[in-house]
């Protein structure tokens, strides 16, 4: 199991740093060799399913997901500002298992977005677990830059 966690600071305010990182199509927009499937109707919310196929024609493998915890920033906060928001995904394929935890937390003016997220990878050694770490770091906080509209790292761990 490999877990790895990005942070960052944004001055979008929390709902539309929410509504970007939750825009689960447009994750992969520009994921080299992956494209983002929605497989549920409706808004997005607890039940929502998606499938992030990466490959190239039948050669690759699907990322299959789904949204168990869905609370949006609301207006909950001290002064009527948005209270915290939380998103936990579970991975349930053949290939990857795992979860992710997207938090996004009104920061001043705007907003700070944390992602922890936990892979396994079927017939992956233990051993490879910190270079799959690195990798996701990688891969997902460029990513995350992009859906936030590139600001500064605040902590990579």
């Amino acid at each position: 199991m490999s877990v790895f966690r990005l942070e960052r600071r944004t001055g979008l305010p929390a709902a539309e740093a929410w509504r970007r990182v939750t825009d689960w199509e447009a994750h992969g927009a520009r994921v080299p060799l992956t494209r983002v499937r929605v497989l549920t109707p409706g808004p997005p919310g607890v039940g929502t399913r998606f499938t992030a196929r990466t490959g190239l024609g039948p050669l690759g493998f699907d990322d299959p997901m789904a949204v168990v915890r869905w609370e949006p920033p609301d207006g909950a906060g001290p002064g009527g500002r948005p209270g915290p928001g939380l998103c936990r995904l579970e991975k349930y394929g053949r290939v990857v298992r795992g979860w992710a935890e997207i938090a996004v937390r009104p920061d001043g003016a705007g907003a700070r977005v944390t992602w922890v997220e936990e892979l396994r990878v079927r017939g992956l050694p233990r051993w490879c677990d910190p270079l799959l770490a690195r990798a996701g770091r990688w891969v997902f906080g460029r990513e995350l830059d992009r859906l936030l509209g590139a600001e500064a790292p605040v902590h990579r761990g």
